[in-house]
């Protein structure tokens, strides 16, 4: 059988589809659906690869730094990896629900360890601007 799934006999709506309404749209007093099949794993998903975009570019980033915006101290490259390292294991831990949070105090962290180099706090309100994107994604898939 090639084509769609139908309900019962004599019925040409496809399974699933709601009588005399539209297919798109859920049915009235019904919960939103997103439309993926797992919105959750979706969603921890888009988390996950925020931080660990994150974690490359902070790590990539120390030598450009030290090269072209000066004195960069042994301070502020420990400070630059504890950060990477802890965006790396937060990415893994997506699933639990600290963890969203967790990455919140990650971006603060990160825009206060501009007091060290002010490339540092500009690195971090980019990504505090990415992670408030991710987390209005994740309340807009989730509710």
């Amino acid at each position: 059988m090639t084509g769609p799934v139908r309900g019962t006999a004599g019925d040409d709506r496809p399974e699933g589809a709601a009588a005399g309404g539209d297919p798109g749209r859920p049915p009235a007093g019904g919960p939103r659906r997103s439309g993926l099949r797992n919105p959750e794993r979706a969603v921890r998903g888009l988390g996950a690869g925020t931080l660990i975009l994150e974690a490359l570019v902070l790590v990539l980033a120390i030598q450009p730094i030290r090269m072209v915006g000066g004195d960069l101290g042994g301070a502020a490259i420990g400070a630059v990896l504890a950060l990477a390292v802890a965006a790396v294991l937060l990415a893994g831990m997506m699933r639990r629900p600290w963890a969203w949070h967790a990455g919140t105090a990650l971006q603060g962290l990160l825009m206060l360890a501009g007091l060290l180099h002010w490339s540092l706090l500009a690195l971090g309100v980019v990504f505090a601007l990415v992670w408030a994107y991710a987390l209005h994604v994740r309340r807009v898939i989730l509710g």
